[in-house]
């Protein structure tokens, strides 16, 4: 029972500072403060952060299940934050949009956030 819930303890902290790792480049790489945005009430900017989180996470998940080692599991991760970039990159034309909170197209980007990241959790499984 120690050896599991040492595992648990190591893969969920592991876990928890990828993901936070993400989001402190995601936050860079945008030309907007996203963080600021949202405290501010920017729903477009929350949900574009918010999906690409879900996006990052999945694989994430799918490489803990599916992988042996916590290496393995830090090189999907950060395959999955370059492919999580990529997106943004080429839905940047959207940035300002997203910046002055219309969120038609932060939808449209956090939903191919998610797409992308459940692409690459089932690409794992292979």
């Amino acid at each position: 029972m120690l050896q599991a819930i040492t595992a648990f303890v190591t893969h969920l902290g592991a876990a928890l500072v990828l993901l936070t790792c993400f989001l402190w480049i995601y936050a860079r790489v945008t030309p907007y403060n996203d963080f600021d945005l949202i405290g501010k009430g920017n729903e477009a900017a929350a949900l574009t952060l918010g999906g690409a989180a879900i996006g990052f996470t999945l694989p994430l998940v799918a490489s803990i299940y599916y992988t042996a080692s916590l290496q393995e599991m830090c090189v999907w991760a950060l395959i999955t934050c370059g492919a999580q970039l990529v997106l943004f990159t080429l839905m940047r034309q959207h940035a300002g949009a997203i910046e002055q909170g219309h969120k038609a197209p932060a939808i449209l980007l956090s939903s191919l956030a998610v797409c992308v990241g459940l692409l690459v959790a089932v690409s794992i499984s292979h």
